[in-house]
């Protein structure tokens, strides 16, 4: 093949090759004839006439992301570094705006950020900043909105993500905040103990006076008890005096009888004699019926100087 067929097909190669090109998905491509301005673009398959036309540029129809971080002064003289985040899209619309009325749009977007915080921040105290953080994106996007529309440009939304005061600042807030809590601990646990000691006293109260009562009900039973006995021993031909007696000796002889049922029990008996011990029966025998004796006697006086 002669050499310049070869290079005829050659360059018909390059320039077939240099006369179409493909614009991806959300993306939109420049084209420009001789310098100028021709047509935008969308994606696809696309013809364009080789050293003629040129694809001034590419712009992407995604939502992007821009990141700034802002460092400023709050009412209180706190120095704190806000993250902001701007999210944004080219408008479809207004591709041409985007493409030839900023050079550096980050920039752009970057400088009002800047002048929003910068405004808005040193109106607040720094525990304000971080309670209205949500009132700072929204004044942002407000202010990119209105400036940023103008150059093709859609603020989509504004966040801001972290609030980050100075070190120390950060180590003082946290001392406050455990000084805080200890505080608010100690303040539980006194009032628990002083429930519980209002509640133990309660009960002790009422288990005295649930004792008493149960003494009370005791003595009074034995006393009703120790009354019928001695009725039902007057019907049987004995005297109070002798009944008397008689109930002594048997709650005597009744007690030892309790007490030796114990096989652990001591029972030490003064005096120890059995001498003795009938003696001090004997004596409280005689001391009972001496007193129902001086009972009866009043009782007896008593009547005389009635009638």
């Amino acid at each position: 093949m002669p050499p310049t067929i070869i290079i005829i097909i050659v360059v018909l190669a390059i320039i077939i090759f240099a006369s179409y090109f493909i614009v991806k998905q959300q993306t939109a491509a420049i084209i420009e004839t001789f310098g100028k301005f021709t047509s935008i673009r969308q994606s696809g398959f696309h013809l364009k006439i080789p050293g003629v036309q040129r694809i001034a540029g590419r712009l992407s129809l995604k939502i992007q992301q821009l990141d700034v971080i802002i460092e400023t002064k709050t009412l209180d003289d706190v120095f704190v570094k806000l993250k902001v985040s701007v999210q944004y899209k080219v408008i479809k619309d207004k591709v041409y705006d985007a493409f030839y009325k900023l050079d550096y749009p980050h920039d752009q977007i970057t400088s009002y950020v800047f002048d929003v915080v910068r405004a808005e921040v040193p109106k607040m105290k720094l525990d304000d900043v971080f309670v209205k953080k949500d009132d700072i994106a929204i004044a942002v996007k407000s202010e990119l909105n209105d400036a940023m529309m103008e150059y093709g440009y859609d603020i989509i939304k504004t966040l801001v993500t972290d609030i980050d005061p100075d070190a120390q600042v950060k180590a003082a807030m946290n001392r406050i905040n455990a000084a805080d809590r200890e505080k608010t601990a100690a303040q539980y646990e006194g009032d628990a103990q002083r429930i519980l000691i209002v509640e133990k006293a309660k009960a002790e109260a009422e288990s005295k006076r649930l004792q008493g009562q149960g003494i009370a009900d005791q003595r009074r039973e034995i006393a009703r008890g120790l009354e019928e006995s001695v009725e039902v021993l007057n019907k049987v031909g004995i005297n109070s005096q002798e009944a008397s007696a008689l109930i002594v000796v048997t709650q005597h002889y009744d007690t030892l009888q309790s007490i030796g049922q114990e096989t652990n029990s001591n029972l030490i008996l003064l005096p120890n004699s059995p001498q003795a011990g009938s003696q001090m029966l004997n004596d409280m025998v005689a001391s009972f019926t001496a007193s129902n004796q001086i009972g009866e006697a009043m009782k007896t006086a008593k009547k005389k100087e009635e009638n």
